[in-house]
């Protein structure tokens, strides 16, 4: 039959104590050494709304200059566009009046060689 051995229950039972007190251990918090650059949560949150604001910022300003130099293209395009357009009627005015000039030299010389005289200014 076994044996009584006190020495080697009290071990077994010291051995069981210490074993518990190691796993009681394992989930005591431990104390946490704290940062060096601490950042409340607060703080980044802001941050990070902060930087999300100047980028939307900067967007919009970009859009707007976007927006003003192809307005300002757009304008310049048309003022030059009117110009042509200008330049066109005015040739066309001038081709019409020496039309009309050269015409009213030809009428003028008719009515004048129906008389029997000759123009002194016609040019040919």
């Amino acid at each position: 039959m076994s044996q009584f051995n006190p020495a080697n229950f009290a071990e077994r039972l010291t051995a069981a104590a210490e074993a518990r007190k190691a796993q009681l251990a394992r989930f005591k918090p431990k104390a946490a050494a704290p940062a060096t650059e601490f950042v409340s949560r607060e703080a980044r949150l802001e941050a990070e709304r902060e930087a999300v604001r100047e980028a939307r910022k900067a967007e919009k300003e970009a859009a707007k200059v976007a927006k003003a130099e192809a307005a300002e293209a757009e304008r310049q395009r048309l003022l030059l566009d009117e110009e042509a357009q200008l330049e066109i009627k005015r040739n066309e005015r001038r081709e019409r009046k020496s039309a009309q000039k050269t015409d009213a030299q030809a009428r003028r010389a008719a009515r004048l060689a129906a008389y029997g005289k000759v123009p002194v200014d016609v040019q040919d």
